[in-house]
């Protein structure tokens, strides 16, 4: 029988969570003045190309993160700007907001690159409701001060699930506060998806049993759903549906691998089955390295066959990547060697020897970011540009966005390319919107450039 949750008096401690809102394009607007207000797309710029965020602007007409940049080309309006990511700016300012969250407690978790859970103990802060209002307000203006004008949606409860659910409730810039004991009411009312536990394979079993809100998952058997889903799973959505999350705030936590597997309700034999799904754990792990702007050597299968046998098979890279294809291939090279007559349980891909290095982010942009598209492409906002391990660029192709220095106009960042010339915008995040000039390709004068630093007064 379910029970709510007790209502404190005086909790003892509370946990915070701040997700910056459309974390990489919102950066590449302040950086870039020309593309305030405007539809922004961040990720692959080639064919293959991925998203990996959508600009506010640009989610009115449908983009969104993981759908193919093909189909978001389709639906964004002539004058989208399409730009391949920069790593270097995005660390710099993310580091910004992480050291304001250790200015409110010893236990930060930072879990991507844009999003960190606090523990706020009662020790040091108000929790009542009020207080607690009045801190996640005075910590979204430091972090929009702090950041140049980024914002950030918070949440905060109880736990660490309802606080991520409360940093979601009213994005972007949003703070809500969920207070102990009401938190069955909040989380009951929400479509069953609004679980972390739950995916689009779970979300669609569970639909077949009936399920589509929290409070219809809270009303099923427990035994019920270890049966569809397997002890583990179905215990912990139950566990889920009644707000139960006994996780603790984790500092200095470092990810030594990125996985995602899925159990399956009947065995499988059917490879085209098991390759499509195959196919979505690539992309839900290469969305998350991408979240932690991280890259991966060692690529490893997980496989559990009808008879509960199960055997992890990896395969190591030369170099760091993040590139979906490059994943893709290795594990699919790894399946091709899996019998699977017999069907299998459980499938299961992850990713590990993670790692930051600037070297490994010249390699993201010659694969992630979009050198998929290394044919000739027209000046205009969706070029690219294939960088080597020195930073110079090779062929004369630029990846859009890319932050750049002439000698005689100064610095901006690359507005397209093409058939040996390069156009660049002259401007940066604390000048007005820019004036547009093209070069050869190969001038001298032309060269990459750090990104540029927000917190530099205008000249």
């Amino acid at each position: 029988m379910a029970t709510d949750i007790g209502r404190e008096a005086t909790p003892a401690r509370m946990i915070l969570h701040l997700d910056l809102d459309a974390f990489f394009a919102a950066v590449e607007q302040r950086d870039k003045p020309s593309l305030r207000g405007k539809p922004v797309i961040v990720g692959g710029t080639g064919g293959r190309g991925v998203v990996a965020t959508a600009s506010y602007e640009a989610r009115v007409f449908g983009a969104r993160s993981a759908m193919p940049t093909s189909e978001a080309r389709r639906r964004c309006p002539a004058g989208t700007a399409f730009l391949a990511g920069r790593f270097g700016a995005y660390r710099a300012t993310s580091a910004v907001v992480m050291e304001l969250l250790r200015e409110l407690s010893d236990l930060v978790e930072q879990v991507s690159i844009d999003e960190a859970y606090v523990h706020i103990a009662a020790s040091d802060h108000d929790l009542s409701a009020a207080g607690l209002t009045t801190l996640g307000r005075e910590l979204q203006s430091r972090v929009t001060e702090a950041t140049g004008g980024l914002t950030a949606a918070v949440g905060i409860a109880s736990s660490k699930m309802m606080a991520k659910i409360a940093s979601e409730l009213d994005k972007p810039g949003g703070l809500s506060v969920i207070e102990p004991g009401s938190e069955l009411e909040v989380l009951h009312p929400m479509p069953v998806r609004a679980l972390a536990g739950v995916g689009p394979a779970t979300g669609a079993k569970l639909h077949t049993l009936g399920v589509e809100t929290v409070a219809d998952l809270a009303a099923a058997d427990r035994d019920v759903l270890t049966s569809v889903f397997g002890s583990a799973h179905g215990t912990g959505l139950y566990a889920l549906a009644r707000a139960q999350d006994d996780r603790v705030v984790v500092s200095e936590r470092a990810a030594k691998s990125i996985s995602a597997e899925e159990t399956f309700a009947s065995d499988v034999v059917d490879r085209r089955v098991l390759d499509a799904e195959l196919n979505r754990l690539v992309d839900k792990v290469t969305a998350r390295l991408t979240s932690s702007a991280a890259f991966a050597k060692t690529v490893t299968l997980k496989i559990r066959w009808h008879d509960f046998t199960t055997v992890t098979r990896s395969a190591s890279l030369p170099y760091a990547t993040g590139d979906p294809s490059v994943l893709r291939r290795e594990a699919d090279r790894l399946m091709q060697a899996v019998d699977v007559t017999g069907g299998l349980r459980l499938l299961g891909m992850g990713v590990a020897g993670l790692t930051d290095h600037a070297q490994d982010e010249l390699a993201l942009f010659d694969t992630v970011i979009g050198a998929e598209a290394a044919e000739p492409v027209e000046a205009a906002p969706s070029a690219v540009i294939s960088p080597d391990l020195a930073g110079r660029p090779v062929a004369g192709r630029w990846i859009t966005g890319l932050d750049v220095h002439h000698d005689e106009h100064g610095d901006g960042w690359v507005w397209g390319s093409g058939r040996g010339v390069v156009t660049v915008r002259f401007e940066g995040p604390n000048t007005a919107p820019g004036r547009i000039r093209s070069f050869d390709a190969s001038d001298p004068a032309l060269s990459l450039a750090e990104p540029p630093d927000w917190r530099e007064s205008r000249a």
